[in-house]
């Protein structure tokens, strides 16, 4: 993913958020000032669609049959909360059992199990929603707007020429999240780059909540804490979530920008990978590696030290692309360092290349980045 189309994505985002908020609280204001909360407004206005919709079918009962009221009821779930949704239900099944009686238009009994059905259906959608705070189709604008926030603490800063980084996140069966992220800053100047690689437990949306918020906060601790500072405090911000399935593993790789000195300490996580251009050799970097983030109190990491010449490149990656049910992860890193030396040292692909090339399974959240030195 590279920089400039990130900014344009980010920059297109903001725009549409920024209007849709306008709107929003242009019409919230002018509601307020008439003592009208926006839900009643939104409720009167599907019952009197509702009641159009008894007009038409009792006047053109060919075209518009009773089942169309159905759609009344889907439109409340996505815009009305509980008590709105209760309301509209109860006025559409009145209406339908007015209909029955006067004998206006014929109401079948599949008509009278569709409504049932899909009420049902909708209240129990707009109930879970409900408990996480989300108010109809802004609610929904909220997700969007989060995942977009996730996006961008992944987006990789500017870096100076004889630098690039090429990163591609895929989320397990191409779910809206992805328990795998990326943070990033620079620091010292503008001479050293940090960046981080989190398998967050879970998978797709099960994962993303936890996400959304580690993100942040490791963006932040990224920014105010040393090198060898990160992990340990990465660590201790997760214990104190005290989440059930609260942990998550981390590569963290601090790379100076000016020499090509790098440190890199991991956390349950697998190994990174060094592409050494002029001998063509794939090393595997041994860390020692302390246990996943969020799982036992102070543990020892230990950076390994190495060098970038010009040249090489740093694959850092997630297990969801190096496992396989059934075989050994081992294989697994064996089979990427092969891809990395057909494709990487012979500039055949970029990240893209490599995560298609290793054909893991579409089951599991993947990430990967390269870091490369021209």
């Amino acid at each position: 993913m590279s920089v400039d189309a990130g900014a344009r994505t980010g920059t297109r985002g903001q725009r549409r958020r920024y209007l849709v908020r306008r709107l929003e609280r242009t019409a919230k204001t002018a509601l307020r000032r008439w003592g009208i909360s926006p839900q009643i407004v939104v409720c009167a206005g599907l019952v009197v669609l509702s009641l159009l919709m008894i007009t038409a079918t009792t006047t053109w009962s060919g075209w518009w049959p009773p089942s169309m009221l159905v759609l009344i009821v889907l439109l409340g779930g996505y815009a009305l909360r509980l008590p709105g949704a209760i309301v509209l239900s109860a006025v559409v099944g009145l209406e339908l059992a007015a209909l029955s009686y006067l004998e206006a238009a014929p109401v079948r009994p599949g008509v009278v199990v569709a409504y049932v059905a899909v009420t049902i259906a909708v209240l129990a959608f707009v109930r879970s929603r409900d408990k996480l705070g989300l108010q109809g189709v802004p609610g929904d604008l909220m997700i969007v707007d989060l995942r977009d926030r996730l996006e961008a603490h992944g987006r990789i800063p500017p870096l100076p020429d004889g630098w690039r980084v090429d990163s591609v996140l895929r989320s397990a069966n191409g779910e809206a999240f992805s328990g795998d992220f990326v943070v990033a800053s620079r620091g010292e100047g503008g001479r050293l780059l940090e960046l981080v690689l989190v398998d967050v437990s879970g998978k797709g949306q099960e994962a993303g909540v936890r996400s959304l918020l580690l993100s942040g906060a490791f963006g932040g601790l990224l920014g105010a804490m040393g090198r060898r500072e990160f992990l340990p405090a990465a660590n201790a911000y997760l214990l104190e979530q005290e989440w059930d399935e609260g942990f998550a593993t981390a590569v963290h790789l601090a790379l100076r920008l000016d020499t090509g000195e790098y440190w890199i300490a991991t956390a349950g996580h697998p190994p990174a990978v060094h592409l050494h251009a002029g001998s063509g050799r794939v090393e595997l970097i041994d860390t020692i590696g302390a246990p996943a983030l969020g799982l036992m109190d102070a543990p020892r990491y230990t950076p390994h030290r190495g060098q970038l010449e010009s040249g090489d490149t740093l694959i850092l990656y997630t297990d969801g692309i190096v496992e396989t049910p059934g075989a050994d992860v081992e294989l697994g890193i064996d089979r990427l360092m092969g891809v990395v030396e057909r494709i990487v040292a012979t500039r055949s692909g970029d990240a893209e290349a490599v995560l298609d090339a290793m054909r893991s399974g579409p089951g599991d959240d993947r990430a990967l980045v390269l870091v490369h030195r021209e």
